[in-house]
């Protein structure tokens, strides 16, 4: 098994506060363009798009390019982990919901909204999972595409419920359609 992902909020804060440059690349997916970006040692983004912002840089640094090739090979059916240093920006609250995804919900399983805000100790907070899904930094390294409706169906998805299909089919992850 590979390593889980840890996330460091602390790290996100820090690199907010002190205003480190956005390292940025751009990776073709099945469904279109991804942009990736870094601040410091870490990965604090992964957009559903080609989105290179006023203020970043574009580049190739060893830790884009080993998150390029982990997603390559996602994509490719040949990993279901990724092992990279995260720093989303996030709340408190959000970063509990984004830690139990990783740990409660691996590659090939989906949990519902209401599970997931059980897990965060949230039992009647699957409206607040859900928006703290929705803004989630780190689309598929941190896998908000595998919660779904209370009866398994297809559900709100940042990238689109398009996009959200086409990944849990990678996974071979059961759904309503």
């Amino acid at each position: 098994m590979e390593p889980m992902l840890t996330l460091h909020p602390d790290e996100a804060r820090l690199a907010e506060k002190t205003r480190l440059p956005r390292l940025v690349t751009v990776v073709d997916t099945p469904f279109g363009a991804m942009t990736l970006v870094e601040r410091g040692p870490y990965l604090s983004e992964a957009r559903l798009s080609q989105d290179v912002r006023e203020g970043e840089t574009l580049t190739r640094t060893p830790l884009l390019a080993r998150a390029a090739e982990q997603l390559a090979a996602y994509f490719a059916g040949e990993r279901t982990a990724f092992d990279l240093p995260l720093a989303p920006l996030g709340t408190p609250f959000q970063h509990r919901v984004w830690q139990t995804l990783l740990r409660e919900v691996p590659f090939g399983q989906s949990i519902s909204y209401g599970e997931l805000a059980k897990h965060c100790d949230n039992p009647a907070g699957a409206r607040a999972v859900g928006m703290a899904n929705h803004h989630n930094p780190l689309a598929i390294l941190i896998p908000c595409h595998r919660v779904l409706g209370a009866n398994g169906g297809l559900v709100g998805y940042g990238g689109g419920l398009p996009v959200k299909r086409f990944l849990l089919t990678l996974e071979r992850v059961p759904f309503r359609p």
